[in-house]
């Protein structure tokens, strides 16, 4: 008797679908990478006005940018080109950003004043501190010399409070007295005027008897 095995059913694969999108992205070639924008560098002030080229390590680069000509004009027309890159190259790099100020505001001082140029700036402020020290030592004088009058009227003051005659308070019992004592003066002067006149007397005996 033969046996009736199960007939295996043939499987079939299913193959993803793809996409005209998904096709068309494959065939494309890869984009090229992205340059990165170029800079450009502009030669420093101290360079432009030389008519030379700025080399990456220049020593006036740092403290003459191309936007402020005119500072590394001012310097070089009274030090020159020369003499400031000796002076920055024997000084730490710490103290040559304050060196250069220092040279351009000299170099400003010398062209307003030919002859004493930061020397006649500093002799002006000096003797703008002179006269304010004057006017300030005159105007303590002004105050120590109002005080010392206020003092001595309040000395016055006190002086003429001091002789002036103390007068007793209205309510005070020593005036009391003062005026108990000129109402019993007014009565015996009273008195008297009446025993001294003969007819008012008469007139006072039928009331006395």
């Amino acid at each position: 008797m033969e046996s009736s095995e199960p007939i295996p059913t043939p499987t079939i694969s299913s193959s993803p679908s793809l996409s005209p999108n998904s096709s068309i992205s494959s065939n494309s070639p890869p984009s090229p990478p992205l340059s990165p924008p170029l800079v450009v560098i502009s030669p420093c002030a101290a360079c432009k006005i030389l008519r030379r080229r700025c080399a990456d390590k220049c020593v006036l680069a740092p403290y003459f940018p191309p936007t402020e000509p005119a500072k590394f004009a001012i310097a070089h027309r009274v030090f020159g080109a020369s003499n400031i890159i000796k002076f920055l190259q024997e000084l730490p790099e710490c103290q040559r950003s304050d060196a250069v100020s220092s040279m351009v505001y000299e170099a400003g001082a010398r062209i307003r004043d030919p002859v004493y140029g930061c020397a006649g700036t500093v002799f002006q402020l000096q003797k703008q501190v002179n006269e304010l020290q004057a006017q300030l030592a005159k105007a303590q004088a002004q105050v120590v010399n109002m005080q010392l009058q206020h003092a001595n009227v309040l000395a016055l003051l006190c002086m003429d409070m001091d002789k002036a005659p103390s007068s007793p308070p209205p309510n005070s019992p020593q005036s009391a007295v003062d005026d108990t004592f000129i109402t019993n003066s007014s009565y015996l002067s009273f008195m008297e005027d009446i025993n001294n006149d003969t007819n008012l007397g008469s007139l006072w005996e039928p009331l006395w008897t």
